[in-house]
C-alpha cells in the first residue's frame, strides 16, 4: 500500500467514525446552519480557519473529485457518492441531512472495505515479490 492510500485509509476512518459520532450535527460556531460534510470535518486541510490558508489542490481527497470540477470553491462537495453520480452538492440541493449521511456513510464504507483488499493483497504478494517467499539454500 503506498503511503497516500494509508494516509487516505486513516482519512476515511476517522471521517466515518466522525459521522458516526454526530460531528455533522449543528456546529456550535454555526448554529444557523447544517454543518458541511468534509469541510466542517477536523480532515479539512482548512479545518477552523476561516482564512482558509491551503489550497483544496493539496487536500487528499482531491483524486476523487471529478477533473471538471477541482476548480470549485469546494471541490470535495461533487465527490460521486454512488454508482448513480449523487454528490454531496447533489444531495444539498435536493435531499435531507440524513439522506446525505446515509450516502456518505455508505460511500466512505466501501472506500475503506476497498483500500484495505487492496492492502491484504498487497501484503499477500510482498513477500514473493520480493523473492521472501523462497528458503536459500
Amino acid at each position: 500500500m503506498r503511503k497516500d492510500d494509508a494516509e487516505i485509509l486513516k482519512i476515511f476512518e476517522f471521517e466515518l467514525k466522525f459521522l458516526e459520532d454526530g460531528g455533522y450535527g449543528r456546529s456550535p460556531r454555526a448554529p444557523w446552519r447544517a454543518s458541511y460534510v468534509f469541510e466542517d470535518s477536523p480532515t479539512c486541510i482548512n479545518f477552523d480557519d476561516s482564512t482558509r490558508p491551503h489550497p483544496c489542490s493539496e487536500c487528499s481527497l482531491m483524486e476523487f473529485v471529478p477533473p471538471q470540477f477541482r476548480r470549485e470553491a469546494a471541490p470535495c462537495r461533487f465527490i460521486p457518492l454512488d454508482d448513480a453520480g449523487q454528490t454531496v452538492d447533489n444531495l444539498y440541493r435536493s435531499g435531507a441531512q440524513i439522506e446525505l449521511e446515509e450516502a456518505l456513510a455508505c460511500w466512505l464504507r466501501k472506500q475503506i472495505e476497498q483500500m484495505a483488499k487492496r492492502e491484504a493483497n498487497a501484503n499477500a504478494q510482498a513477500p514473493e515479490a520480493h523473492g521472501q517467499g523462497k528458503s536459500r539454500r
